[in-house]
C-alpha cells in the first residue's frame, strides 16, 4: 500500500482493544496512525480540554484530519457475524447525533464493495456500556443497526467508521467483559473466550482490509487534513 508522502497528512485510525490495534497495524503499514484507545476511550484523558491518549505524543491538531475507528461492533437487529459496517450517522450516549464525513464514508463503502462486500450504511450507537437484551432491542426499534463504545466519543473534525458485526441478538457479548479484569469472573463469559479467540480477530482483520483498501482506493484526497479555521 502507498504510504502518504507528508507523514502529518497520515488519518489517525482509532482501535480500541489490542486485537483491533495489531489488525489494523498489519493491514495498513505506515498508511496511518494506529491510536489504541481502549474499550469507550478508557485509556483518553483530557488534555487542556482536548481528548489525548496518555503516553502518546498526540497533540489537540491530531484530531483535526482524517479519523476512523476501526473493529468491531455489536448488531442490535439479526445481521450475520462478520456484517461490514459503514454508517453515515452515529448516536452519542449523550442522545445528540454526528454526522459522518461523507467522503470518507463513500471512500470506505466503496472499497467494502471492491473486496465483494455489501456494507450496511444504517446508523451506529455509541454507548457507554455494553448494551444486551430488551436495551438491543429498543436501539433497534430506534433505527440504530449496530452499537459501539468508541465512534461517537472521538473528538475529530472529520470522522467516520468502519466496524464490523460481531456479537447480535442471537448469540450476546456477555456484559461481564465489560471492564472485567482478567480473568472475568462469571463463567458464561469464560465459555465465551474460545468463540471469541477466533471471531473478534477475524472480524477486526476485516474491518482493518475494507479500511486498507479504502486507503489505496482512487480517493487518496479524502484522507487530507480538512483546513483549519482561521488558518492563513
Amino acid at each position: 500500500m502507498a504510504t502518504p508522502a507528508d507523514p502529518t497528512q497520515r488519518p489517525i485510525v482509532v482501535a480500541a482493544t489490542r486485537v483491533e490495534a495489531r489488525a489494523a497495524q498489519r493491514a495498513l503499514g505506515g498508511a496511518a496512525a494506529v491510536v489504541e484507545v481502549g474499550v469507550a476511550l478508557s485509556r483518553v484523558r483530557a488534555r487542556d480540554g482536548a481528548a489525548s491518549p496518555p503516553g502518546l505524543p498526540l497533540p489537540p491538531s491530531t484530531w483535526e484530519g482524517a479519523v476512523v475507528t476501526c473493529g468491531v461492533a455489536g448488531a442490535l437487529r439479526p445481521l450475520p457475524v462478520g456484517t461490514v459496517l459503514v454508517p453515515e450517522r452515529v448516536g452519542r450516549p449523550d442522545g445528540s447525533t454526528l454526522a459522518c464525513d461523507p467522503e470518507l464514508v463513500a471512500a470506505l463503502v466503496a472499497a467494502a464493495h471492491r473486496l465483494g462486500l455489501a456494507p450496511e450504511r444504517g446508523p451506529l450507537l455509541t454507548a457507554d456500556h455494553l448494551v444486551v437484551g430488551g436495551e438491543r432491542r429498543r436501539w433497534a426499534e430506534h433505527g440504530y443497526v449496530a452499537v459501539d463504545m468508541e465512534t461517537g466519543l472521538v473528538p475529530a473534525r472529520r470522522l467516520a467508521a468502519v466496524r464490523v458485526v460481531l456479537d447480535g441478538p442471537d448469540r450476546e457479548l456477555d456484559p461481564a467483559w465489560h471492564g472485567a479484569r482478567w480473568p472475568p469472573g462469571r463463567p458464561s463469559a469464560l465459555r465465551q473466550l474460545p468463540w471469541l479467540a477466533w471471531e473478534a480477530p477475524r472480524c477486526a482483520r476485516r474491518a482493518a482490509a475494507v479500511l486498507a483498501e479504502a486507503l489505496a482506493g482512487p480517493v487518496p484526497g479524502s484522507w487530507s487534513p480538512s483546513p483549519v479555521s482561521g488558518a492563513g
